[in-house]
């Protein structure tokens, strides 16, 4: 059953990254979990691929001068769970905090903009990728899954996620809505390159899709953002017209953009927002009760909804370039979530050095008495062993 008696304090990252240096980005990450957790938040809500930044040369460029980016911002992207990940889950349980990492995931040699929920023990709970990146994004990032829509129950409460953009897709909202989000994680960039420009890159308009959301969905909202300071215009502004891009109304100084909120489901404002050209994490003390009052007037998932009259019809398959064919000839797309498909990599991995162990204190073994025995082959490499299934996010 789900519980609407949780009070708990909730944290929001407003900053700069080190721009193409993951790791020291990792050591800034770190820092705000450890003055997060010492304020009392339970969890931590990061901006859009805070790791290694959002790429702000897909659109101060043209594209063979973001293309000389790539190498370098792909070598800085994290694969799920590597070596640079298992800091911020030590992190995580060291400081007894969950965490929402938004990060430039890399499987192959594709990207994806990513979020992954890493709970208080510093395990890996869930893993999700952007549906549809946006514009210029489309240069440097691959498509989410219909398996990227999930929610998952902490402690403290049902949370789940989206990335910039997918605020404006109405259907995204739907889904989330149904899913009986109750803590939503709003992964932001900083705001924005061309903002003095196009409207809809500015401020005004994506705080007011975001703050709709809370609104519409009855639920509270954590939205994190980066910000556009002088190391940015240092690094990307390497013209007098791409500095002017990412610069303030002075076409000098940074524009700032930062704008870390955090808002009830009544769509009420939960704490005061920081200067936009100041890094810092803002806080907001959550009640889940005042969701049952905001819904009391309006549920669009429940005695709002006219589900005889409009639904939402949802692929949450995972659709891969192979599929592998079974006995029958059937090849139906896998069902895991990438955490379950995760889990059974690692498995895999434990079994094969098990194996090989077992295999080399046998041959020490033998070779005592028979060195010529140590000439023989391997035999195959056993099957994983099952893993205990995790709950379904979403299911």
């Amino acid at each position: 059953m789900t519980s609407y008696d949780s009070k708990f304090r909730a944290a929001a990252i407003q900053a700069e990254p080190v721009w193409m240096d993951v790791d020291a980005t990792i050591d800034k990450t770190i820092a705000m979990m450890e003055e997060a957790a010492r304020n009392g938040a339970q969890i931590m809500a990061t901006p859009e691929v805070w790791l290694p930044g959002y790429p702000q040369f897909i659109w101060v460029n043209d594209q063979l001068g973001a293309y000389s980016h790539y190498l370098k911002y792909h070598e800085n992207s994290l694969e799920l769970g590597d070596e640079r990940m298992q800091r911020i889950q030590r992190a995580a349980a060291f400081n007894n905090i969950a965490i929402i990492l938004g990060y430039s995931e890399r499987e192959g040699g594709s990207r994806y903009m990513a979020q992954a929920f890493i709970d208080q023990t510093g395990e890996i709970v869930g893993n999700r990728r952007k549906l549809k990146p946006s514009h210029a994004e489309r240069t440097l990032y691959g498509e989410g899954k219909g398996i990227d829509f999930f929610t998952h129950d902490f402690p403290f409460g049902r949370v789940g996620a989206l990335q910039c953009w997918e605020h404006f897709q109405p259907l995204n909202k739907q889904l989330m809505y149904s899913l009986g989000e109750q803590v939503h994680i709003a992964s932001w960039p900083a705001l924005f390159a061309f903002r003095q420009h196009v409207f809809q890159f500015g401020l005004e308009a994506n705080e007011t899709v975001t703050r709709s959301y809370a609104l519409e969905g009855q639920v509270f909202v954590i939205a994190a953002s980066q910000l556009i300071g002088e190391a940015t215009l240092d690094y990307f502004g390497n013209t007098e017209e791409r500095r002017g891009y990412l610069a303030g109304p002075d076409g000098k100084s940074p524009v700032g953009g930062g704008w870390a909120r955090i808002f009830g489901p009544d769509g009420s404002s939960l704490a005061d927002p920081l200067p936009e050209h100041i890094e810092g994490i803002i806080y907001g003390d959550i009640d889940l009760s005042a969701i049952i009052l905001a819904k009391g007037a309006a549920d669009p998932v429940g005695h709002y909804a006219r589900p005889d009259v409009l639904s939402l019809n949802f692929d949450n398959r995972e659709h891969r370039p192979l599929r592998y064919v079974g006995d029958n000839g059937a090849a139906a797309p896998a069902a895991l979530s990438r955490v379950e498909m995760y889990r059974q990599k690692l498995l895999a991995k434990e079994s094969r050095q098990r194996h090989l162990a077992v295999q080399h204190e046998n041959h020490a073994t033998i070779g005592q008495s028979s060195p010529m025995l140590l000439e023989r082959p391997m035999s195959a490499e056993i099957e994983p062993e099952e893993s205990k299934a995790p709950r379904r996010a979403g299911a």
